[in-house]
């Protein structure tokens, strides 16, 4: 017959076992998690550089567009000034 302490003992590494098997899975669903952020994470960063780029080639075409009015006017007022 099992003495108190053998089956303390017994309840206690099932309690143990039944913890272990719970963190693993704990753990595994946080590195799925972890994993599915990363990928999440990337694709903003994409995102974003891509954003920056629209933003870039907008601010370009602003400045050639003044640079082109600029040259422009300056033409305009050069063949005024001549013609007179």
């Amino acid at each position: 017959m099992a003495t108190n302490t053998e089956v303390n003992l017994a309840i206690y590494m099932e309690r143990l076992d039944a913890y272990i098997e719970t963190q693993s899975q704990l753990n595994a669903t946080l590195c799925e998690r972890l994993e599915s952020l990363d990928t999440e994470l990337e694709e903003l960063r994409g995102w974003r550089a891509r954003l920056l780029g629209a933003k870039s080639l907008a601010l370009l075409m602003g400045f050639m567009l003044v640079h082109g009015a600029a040259v422009i006017g300056s033409l305009m007022a050069v063949t005024t000034f001549m013609k007179d």
